[in-house]
């Protein structure tokens, strides 16, 4: 969501946990997963602030002995949705991430945080939660967006470009983990997973906005529109879900840590490949809605085409539907962020639902066949 100034970070809730409380909580439970001298010390708890919605982060220091020898290290936490904090999705499971996390890093050469700890025990800090280790570097943000301002934006066209390449190429590598059903069984299900991952779609739509009376009829639209123009199935691979550079730390320009994948699942490999090209446009877009030049040189249809062939031997298929199917997905994102944001008072609502959805003419356009790409 971005505000009147689209340089200005927004200001939005994430969680109302105390963090003084968290640090004694998290104290207490670091005692009993690590083999110390003495009891571990916690500091310099915070949330950062360019984390997202869906989840609460939590960055900290620990420091312990063991055997006389100093231990410790910097640490990230990331902890399920309070109920209390009007979470995006209706089911958050971290033990299904911490596992897609660990069976990636086995599969692949892929940079990984390092996993530490899985705590199942909603009551330790109030939800379940994972611990791993902290990887420095730097992201591309959303808020404000990275077309506006900061680093990327100040990239020369080249380095943007070996950027893309990098994002394309740990995409491929994602794609490319052999027998990925046998390997994520957890994500398995009855059907093709086309069909599974769209049906997923349809029901957090109807948690998220239609069940509680907050039809949006372009959304709506759009999925009738899929429906009647279903692609044909293709080959099954892991699909990150989130896929963008926004989901990685990069020291300059290269990936040193591939992050977040609550949006993990089984599916076609154009759900990954359109995902990362329609959520550039989506900034790209909010940039000349401002009159702004943004930037038209990075993340380019074409060139992630055929990067990923490139690097795969694989061409994208239907790309055109699944580029729909993204803006959709990211259509019920964005109704449940804009309710979210009503109920903490961060935003005021509006008579029309289809504003809910914050790219609306890009949506309606790709419905319409008429939105431009390069």
């Amino acid at each position: 969501m971005t505000s009147a100034d689209p340089n200005q970070r927004r200001q939005l809730t994430t969680s109302e946990r105390d963090l003084d409380v968290l640090t004694e909580e998290l104290t207490g439970w670091l005692a009993t997963k690590v083999d110390a001298d003495a009891p571990p010390k916690v500091t310099s708890l915070t949330r950062p602030t360019a984390g997202g919605m869906s989840s609460t982060t939590l960055l900290f220091e620990a420091e312990w002995s063991e055997n006389g020898q100093p231990a410790g290290g910097s640490f990230v936490a990331r902890l399920a949705p309070e109920d209390s904090s009007f979470p995006v999705f209706e089911k958050y499971d971290l033990a299904t991430q911490y596992a897609v996390i660990d069976g990636v890093a086995k599969a692949t050469d892929l940079p990984l945080p390092p996993l530490c700890w899985l705590e199942n025990d909603e009551t330790v800090l109030g939800s379940p939660f994972f611990v791993m280790r902290r990887v420095d570097g730097r992201v591309p943000e959303d808020n404000p967006p990275y077309v506006f301002l900061g680093w990327l934006f100040d990239s020369t066209p080249e380095e943007r470009y070996r950027l893309t390449r990098n994002t394309v190429e740990v995409i491929a590598k994602i794609h490319a983990i052999e027998n990925p059903l046998g390997k994520f069984p957890m994500l398995d299900g009855e059907g093709s997973a086309l069909r599974r991952h769209f049906d997923a779609q349809k029901a957090w739509y109807d948690w998220a906005l239609a069940r509680d009376g907050f039809r949006i009829p372009l959304l709506e639209r759009a999925f009738e529109h899929l429906e009647a123009t279903w692609p044909a199935e293709t080959e099954t691979v892991l699909s990150w879900g989130d896929a963008r550079p926004g989901n990685i730390i990069f020291d300059g320009h290269d990936p040193v840590a591939v992050l977040d994948w609550e949006m993990a699942a089984l599916g076609p490999r154009e759900l990954d490949i359109a995902w990362t090209i329609l959520i550039h446009r989506f900034f790209q877009d909010i940039a000349t809605r401002f009159d702004q030049p943004g930037l038209p040189d990075y993340m380019r249809r074409s060139h992630v085409e055929a990067m990923y062939e490139e690097f795969t031997g694989h061409k994208p298929v239907d790309l055109d539907w699944y580029l729909l199917y993204a803006a959709l997905r990211h259509g019920i994102v964005m109704g449940r962020v804009k309710r979210r944001m009503i109920h903490f008072g961060e935003d005021t609502d509006t008579a029309d639902r289809d504003d809910y959805v914050m790219h609306r003419p890009l949506l309606e356009a790709l419905l319409d066949g008429t939105y431009a790409w390069d």
